[in-house]
């Protein structure tokens, strides 16, 4: 069964998220919901709150970003 990004348990009750691909040809409400994330440039990389908003956002842009441990 693949492991979906969203799916992966993060511990201390926060999830990284870092950017891997660039948001050019990417759907403007997409860029609007990596910005959310606090995410700007490749490799940029966040540790966030683990929260349903979150993961809701990382969900839409499944294909731009990638979940860390």
């Amino acid at each position: 069964m693949p492991k979906s990004p969203a799916k992966a348990v993060a511990t201390g009750g926060t999830v990284k998220v870092r950017l891997v691909k660039g948001l050019r040809g990417a759907q403007a409400r997409h860029r609007l919901s990596v910005k959310a994330l606090g995410l700007n440039k490749i490799n940029d990389m966040r540790e966030l709150k683990d929260s349903p908003q979150v993961r809701g956002l990382i969900n839409k842009v499944h294909y731009l970003v990638r979940v860390e441990e």
